[in-house]
This record gives C-alpha cells, structure tokens and sequence, in this order.
C-alpha cells in the first residue's frame, strides 16, 4: 500500500517509527508537512497539492495533527476523506478530541467515569463552581492547553479563586476539575487501537508535581490494567470515534476517570516502556481496514 504520514517534523520518534515500521512491512511511506499542502476544492475531483504539484492516490492516511494546527489540519484530513482515502482518525474525531469541554460532555452523556468538572465564564460563579467541585484542592486547566501547559493546582480556595479570576481577567476558557489525590501524581496510559487496547503504561510525576507528562521529568513503567480500566479506555476511544488514540486515566477511590483522550498520541514512551512495537499494530490495523468498501466518505 502506499500510505502518507501527515507530520510537520520527519525526525520526530513517531514519525521515524511510523515511517520504518510501514517500509518494514513492505509499504510505500511518504511523511508529508501537513502545513505544506493546500487544497483543490472543486466539484467532483477534489485534489490535495503540495509544492506545486497534485499528491499521489493514496491508500491511506495517518494523521498527525499537532494541537496548534488542529483547524488546518483537520481541513487536510477532511480533503483526504473527500477524495475516498482511508484516514486512520477521521477529522471529525480529531476535532472532537480536541476540544476539552465538548469531550467530557460527550464521555458524560455515555456515563464514562470522569472527574468533576465545572465550566464558567463569569466572576460572580466562582465560589460556586469551586464548591459544585468538592471543594479546594482543584485543578484548573486551560481548554486549549497540551502536554500540562496551562494546567494549574490549587491547593486552598483563596489560591483557587485567585487563579480562576486571573484566567478569567486575559478571557481564557478554562475548566475547573476535582482533584484526584488518591492518583500520586500518576497516570495510566492507555494506547488503543481500533477496539481494544494494545499496550498501556504507568507514568510517575516527580516528587512534588502533580503533572505526569514524560517530558516534565516523569517515568514510565509497564502495567497491568484491570478489567474495568481496558473498558473505560476502549468506550473512551469508541465514543471520540477514534480509531488510534491515547487514553490517560486516573485511578481513583471510585474507580478509572479518563482525563484526556489524545488523538495523535506520542510512539516513544510507550513503545519504550512495553517493549511492544506499537508503530507496527497500527499498519495491522490499517491493512485489515483500507479496502475500497471500508475508506471514509468525507463526513463533514
């Protein structure tokens, strides 16, 4: 088959394993700068254009949408879906992920374990929403932050009110949510691909910080999920409608809330914690799906 990579950097670990992984299995892989490629939108024939010239046909598409890029991006993705081609995660899933607070209305509604979560934009609500919340310690997180950038904790009301109220000053959207002591400072990432889970692992924040995120310094290590904690990442996943995502889960008292569902979920830890080659999972999923009676439709 031949498949396009959609990345901006070519040298970053995922990209290189996807790249290798797929010419490992005999595939044709073309890594291609999202930000590079334009579109024809015109009736009947619509085309992708990089550098002057029209993409090949390709048999499949495996996006790698970073959070700054997510409206062009998914643009891309979309013209891909219209020209028939098979998109791992289909644009309109990714633009689902994305959005924090449309995520967790959506897990709520298929009543997927979650942590409190409130949602305002006026002064007068603080103290409410802090308290709807059980109370300080809280986390208040920025709608469009990633990777724990914009993600704050709280640890009294005074402190709470004080940054939900500077946030609210510059107009940010941010969500307020429980505080899951019980978790350490860890979480479990779950690595799914199309209806169940293929690797997952447990990630430790240094001492002192609350944020588990890999590149602040915390350490991954293999783990073993219970039965309720594959369900949870598996319903996560099918309610995002995403075929290959990360699921970060926190484990509580009253059992696995999901934090975030990542849609462009990062190779190297988890194929360095499990030893698995997870790169490799994704085109067995691909091959088993990209027929001509199984590629997208161009949902809008």
């Amino acid at each position: 088959m031949k498949v396009a990579v959609l990345s901006r950097n070519p040298n970053l670990y995922s990209t290189r394993r996807l790249k290798e992984a797929g010419e490992e299995r005999g595939h044709e892989i073309d890594v291609v700068d999202t930000l590079h490629c334009y579109m024809d939108v015109t009736r009947s024939r619509p085309v992708v254009r990089c550098k002057g010239e029209a993409l090949p046909f390709y048999d499949a598409v495996i996006p790698r949408i970073g959070a700054s890029i997510t409206f062009y991006g998914t643009a891309i993705v979309r013209q891909f879906e219209m020209m028939g081609t098979f998109c791992v995660n289909e644009s309109v899933a990714i633009t689902r992920s994305r959005d924090k607070l449309r995520s967790l209305q959506l897990l709520s509604r298929k009543d997927i374990g979650l942590p409190r979560t409130g949602f305002a934009c006026k002064p007068d609500d603080i103290k409410d929403l802090i308290k709807n919340v059980g109370g300080a310690p809280v986390v208040v997180k920025l709608l469009e932050g990633t990777q724990g950038i914009g993600v704050v904790l709280a640890d009294t009301q005074k402190a709470a009110e004080s940054i939900i109220e500077a946030f609210m000053g510059l107009k940010a959207n941010i969500l307020v949510q429980e505080f899951i002591k019980e978790a350490g400072g860890a979480d479990i990432r779950c690595f799914v691909i199309g209806s169940k889970v293929v690797a997952a692992m447990k990630r430790q924040g240094v001492e002192g910080e609350f944020r588990s995120n890999l590149h602040r310094g915390g350490t991954a290590t293999l783990i073993r999920l219970t039965k309720e904690e594959r369900a949870t990442a598996v319903n996560a996943a099918k309610v995002m409608g995403l075929n290959v995502c990360g699921v970060d889960i926190l484990q509580s008292d009253n059992g696995p809330v999901v934090m975030e569902v990542n849609s462009s979920p990062g190779l190297q830890g988890i194929e360095s914690a499990t030893g698995k080659n997870v790169a490799g999972m994704i085109y067995e999923f691909i091959e088993s799906r990209a027929s001509r009676s199984t590629r997208t439709r161009g949902k809008g």
